[in-house]
């Protein structure tokens, strides 16, 4: 059975830091061919930043969907 996205989102919230930073890296390389490793330190800051924001309730994210649903009304897909 195959997981859904808020499933998956769900689920790495309970997963240690660093392999939640596994993940991403992984996901970032096998999509885009890079890897966190190849951010500089300020991008890493402001992603560390913007995750803590997320989690202590500061800020809310958009889930995938709707921003693949405005960026394909955006280009006119």
């Amino acid at each position: 059975m195959a997981l859904t996205l808020d499933q998956i989102v769900e689920e790495a919230r309970q997963w240690p830091d660093d392999v939640v930073v596994e993940l991403v890296d992984r996901l970032m390389l096998a999509k885009h061919g890079v890897s966190d490793s190849a951010l500089s330190p300020a991008w890493r800051s402001t992603v560390a930043r913007r995750v803590n924001e997320i989690r202590s309730g500061q800020a809310q994210g958009i889930p995938g969907e709707v921003v693949s649903a405005r960026i394909r009304q955006i280009v006119g897909r």
